[in-house]
């Protein structure tokens, strides 16, 4: 049996051939950005998203804003809900953060594999990590993206790990505790 992980191919197989890629991507993905979870709902109406395109801003009110797929069934539920969570991904999160991303399969759901806290802002892993809890300022579409603008109304610190980043369509983890 093959090892988690294991590659079959050196290369993603449907990926656009070197001398045909847009160079913005290319200086996009060479941006390293960290690997959050956003989640919303409660019960069968839990939704959550991987983003790797956040930014969180200090100020009166600290905000929140994330670039997401506009037809992500997380984007009608934050409309929805008009609250949501914001967690940071560590190492060990690494086939949470594919499954989220639609990129491995989620037997059951997604939020069937992991132990989750309700929230009043969503769902929350229970091992453990540090999240935001936001609430929804509005949102606009921008380039292929939605941006989400949100007010934080709570932090929540975990022990530090070294974090989970996104580069060049790999996941790296930086930083120590």
């Amino acid at each position: 049996m093959d090892e988690p992980g294991a590659q079959i191919h050196a290369e993603h197989p449907y990926a656009t051939p070197a001398g045909q890629r847009d160079p913005l991507r290319r200086f996009r993905g060479r941006l390293a950005t960290p690997v959050t979870l956003w989640t919303t709902g409660t019960g069968r109406d839990r939704a959550g998203l991987t983003v790797a395109s956040t930014l969180v801003v200090d100020g009166d009110p600290a905000r929140v804003v994330g670039m997401i797929d506009p037809d992500s069934d997380l984007a009608e539920a934050i409309e929805a809900t008009g609250r949501f969570t914001v967690q940071l991904l560590g190492d060990r999160h690494r086939v949470l953060a594919d499954r989220f991303g639609g990129l491995a399969p989620a037997p059951g759901g997604l939020f069937a594999q992991q132990d989750w806290t309700d929230t009043e802002w969503g769902p929350v892993l229970s091992a453990g990590t540090s999240w935001l809890g936001c609430r929804y300022d509005g949102a606009a579409d921008v380039g292929w993206s939605l941006r989400i603008d949100a007010i934080v109304q709570q932090v929540t610190l975990a022990d530090d790990e070294p974090i989970l980043v996104y580069r060049r369509g790999r996941y790296l983890t930086v930083g120590t505790p």
